[in-house]
């Protein structure tokens, strides 16, 4: 938000006064984290319980005078802003503020923390405590706050039914062995691996969010469960397949626990050493061709976001050059694009109950991070960006790419290591030949990383030379002689005829810079004998003097 936009939200906060949703602090010189964490996790919970998209905490104004009267409150930049990984280091499930915006006030510096709404069916709690407002009061959240929000999805969510039949004898020891090992990692801060261990299972599979009073859930039986304790989750299939296309071709399902056999499945992947770019100008790099995170990553999207109630299985397909995972159901929030820069939070889950459990075990996180680490993981390896493919309405594909697709583009990201990922990214639908948006193009070109007339954008000369790539650059630029055909053929048809100079004119600045002027020429003389031998055009005047117009 601009300035006086930030004006106006103020004077209105300020309006309405304290509520839940709102907290005003002077915060002169300094404030306590964790009380900024408490307030977080109390305004988080009542905006949701509230119905609110978001809550304010806001220093710099005089809780009794209702008048700013400024702050000094980490007044350097990378401080303030440091504050959202410390939110987000001990909040649970892991999240932090939409933004922390700075108001040049007339009578001070007003710091506005935007803080988002806990999401639904899942409090937030600060430091394993869950807090809540009362009037201008800070407090614990009670429990029957605690839960209307749990209660917002349990009844809608697949993944939080309770199963009567089964017991803690159906799910898989050494699965339970590494969800607590995976427990006692993510809370490191708060208890010791051997407290986490000493648990009773109960305590255990309620603390992770796993069971609901030491009664067993899809999601127990999901993550945790024994093979042959699916059939408890009949007609529902609980199953990854993962299929191998080519000249070999082979397949294999994997069943529960999923904790364990995600990894199975990924070790089935033929993922080898790849050399990278092997020029006289470029040391080798070598890098595998899936990145395990990466593969990891889709794939227990692909079980948190699954709608089961579709009764269909998620689905790996590895082919030659890349992987396509498929699972069953609509991109649930959103678009994916929404979540590359990283500041996307989702307000709703398919299966919230799912999804929490595998935030607690370090499978997923809950904060819309998971699209962007895989696209900058996959830039930082100098490969294509991944493709969603939402064409089909029930169900979402993914591919992730093991392999070069232009080398140009992989050099460049080797060169130029500090690219913003917005500009990898049009980079990659540059080299993909799809369309970008009129402000990427501008973005690109006066950074001279493209050129070309939309929609026919390449690699600019002046890259391909710093990547050693100038006969690939000049071979992949003959390939749009018919773009000059046209635009020539257009011009005559507009203007009647055209001399030599006129021609040289239209077409001279539109060429690739890696062309000598000799070049330049040259190549226009090149395609006017190949229009002139083709019967697109004729010479109306003489050989020293030509007069080119349209052939009847």
């Amino acid at each position: 938000m601009d300035q006086p936009a930030l004006n106006t939200l103020l004077a209105d906060l300020i309006a309405t006064w304290e509520n839940e949703v709102v907290e005003f602090k002077q915060a002169d010189n300094d404030y306590s984290t964790n009380d900024i964490g408490k307030y977080f996790s109390a305004l988080s919970n009542e905006a949701n319980l509230r119905g609110q998209e978001r809550a304010w905490l806001v220093f710099g104004v005089n809780n009794k005078t209702r008048s700013v009267v400024g702050t000094n409150y980490r007044e350097q930049p990378e401080r303030l802003h440091s504050l959202k990984q410390q939110v987000a280091q001990s909040t649970e499930p892991s999240v932090t503020f939409r933004d922390i915006h700075v108001l040049h006030h007339p009578d001070g510096r007003v710091l506005m923390f935007e803080i988002p709404a806990a999401p639904r069916g899942i409090p937030i709690a600060w430091k394993g405590h869950y807090h809540a407002r009362a009037g201008e009061s800070l407090g614990a959240l009670g429990l029957d706050k605690h839960d209307e929000i749990r209660d917002q999805t349990l009844a809608q969510d697949w993944s939080a039914q309770r199963v009567p039949a089964a017991t803690l004898a159906d799910l898989d020891e050494a699965a339970l062995t590494r969800a607590r090992e995976a427990f006692a990692q993510k809370y490191a801060n708060r208890f010791s691996a051997d407290e986490v261990m000493g648990w009773p299972l109960t305590t255990f599979l309620d603390r992770a969010r796993i069971t609901q009073n030491g009664q067993i859930t899809r999601t127990a039986l999901l993550l945790l469960g024994k093979p042959e304790s699916v059939w408890h989750l009949s007609p529902h299939p609980a199953q990854m397949t993962w299929k191998l296309e080519g000249a070999e071709r082979a397949y294999q399902h994997f069943a529960p626990p999923f904790l364990l056999t995600t990894t199975r499945l990924y070790q089935r992947i033929r993922n080898i050493q790849l050399r990278l770019l092997p020029q006289d100008e470029l040391l080798p790099i070598e890098v595998s061709k899936y990145d395990q995170k990466i593969v990891l990553e889709a794939l227990h999207n692909c079980i948190a976001h699954q709608d089961y109630s579709r009764n269909g299985r998620v689905v790996v397909i590895e082919q030659p050059d890349r992987l396509v995972f498929e699972n069953e159901g609509n991109f649930f929030d959103g678009a994916p694009g929404d979540y590359l820069e990283g500041n996307r939070i989702p307000r709703r889950y398919r299966n919230p109950f799912l999804a929490q459990a595998m935030a607690e075990l370090n499978m997923i996180d809950t904060m819309g991070y998971g699209i962007h680490d895989m696209y900058a993981r996959q830039a930082k390896r100098y490969f294509p960006m991944p493709d969603f493919d939402l064409a089909e309405p029930s169900a979402v594909r993914l591919t992730i790419y093991g392999s070069v697709v232009d080398p140009a583009y992989s050099r460049l990201l080797i060169q130029k290591t500090d690219l913003p990922l917005a500009d990898v990214l049009a980079l990659d639908r540059v080299q993909k030949k799809l369309p970008i948006p009129d402000e990427a193009v501008g973005r690109l070109k006066r950074a001279g990383l493209i050129e070309g007339r939309k929609p026919r954008f390449h690699v600019s000369a002046s890259v391909a030379k710093a990547t050693g790539n100038m006969a690939d650059y000049i071979r992949t630029r003959a390939q749009d002689d018919e773009f000059y055909a046209k635009l020539l053929t257009d011009y005559l048809r507009e203007s009647g005829q055209a001399s030599r100079a006129e021609i040289d004119k239209l077409l001279i600045e539109k060429l690739s810079d890696a062309l000598t002027p000799e070049q330049k020429q040259r190549k226009i003389g090149n395609l006017l004998t190949k229009l002139r031998r083709r019967g697109r055009i004729l010479n109306a005047g003489s050989r020293g003097k030509p007069e080119w117009k349209l052939a009847e």
